[in-house]
């Protein structure tokens, strides 16, 4: 990130970076803003936290043109390496979809594609500049069951699912690197997650794509 400052500010150019959430306060995790409190509970969120004070330090002191697009956890077609994927996949397997620490909690999730077009607009905007946005995500408010059971409808399949809890995360975490990776930032899934994206919204009047439609054109991508 030094490197892509330095580049920037030699040749003049504006930097849009692409952020996540990692740095909140725990606290902030069931109202998320833009002015939600920076304090990283984890590794992940410290190095997150570090990269964004770097850019806003810099655009502080003048010498760099900057904005910061942040996203909640996502979804959408041919995405990988998130939960609903893997509820897909494991559906797809005959098997029971997993979910993590507590599927009673509610929990947004970005849809890639309007995370794509909206960074675009940020970035074509010169009035977004110099400012911390989130991006656009839908304000339904859907626990992670009530995920399940949307996916498994639209799959026509039964909503079996499993929980994996925070205490197992942190045992199988001594052996597993992944899982304590996941094990880490646990906290975001044991208590309701939104994200919230109306500043966005105000400035360019792009709704979100409803659930429902996401769901099912996520699921096409993978079939």
């Amino acid at each position: 990130m030094r490197t892509v400052i330095e580049s920037c500010k030699k040749h003049h150019a504006k930097l849009v970076f692409f952020d996540n959430i990692y740095m909140y306060d725990k606290s902030e995790i069931p109202h998320m803003t833009e002015n939600s409190r920076i304090n990283p509970a984890a590794k992940k969120g410290k190095i997150r936290a570090a990269i964004a004070q770097m850019i806003l330090d810099e655009v502080a002191n003048g010498t760099l043109t900057a904005l910061i697009a942040r996203s909640a956890d996502f979804y959408g077609p041919n995405a990988n390496n998130n939960i609903t994927q893997m509820i897909i996949d494991n559906f797809k397997k005959g098997k029971k979809a997993d979910w993590l620490a507590s599927a009673d909690k509610i929990h947004n999730f970005t849809y890639t594609p309007d995370a794509g077009k909206a960074t675009a607009l940020l970035g074509n905007a010169a009035d977004a500049y110099n400012q911390v946005w989130h991006l656009p995500t839908s304000h339904e408010k859907i626990t992670g069951k009530q995920w399940i059971e949307a996916i498994a409808k639209e799959m026509n399949v039964q909503p079996k699912y499993q929980v994996l809890p925070v205490w197992m995360m942190s045992i199988l975490g001594i052996f597993m690197p992944q899982i304590k990776e996941i094990s880490d930032i646990s906290y975001q899934s044991d208590r309701d997650y939104f994200f919230d994206s109306s500043k966005f919204e105000k400035r360019f009047g792009m709704s979100p794509t409803p659930v429902a439609v996401g769901i099912r054109e996520t699921i096409k991508s993978f079939s």
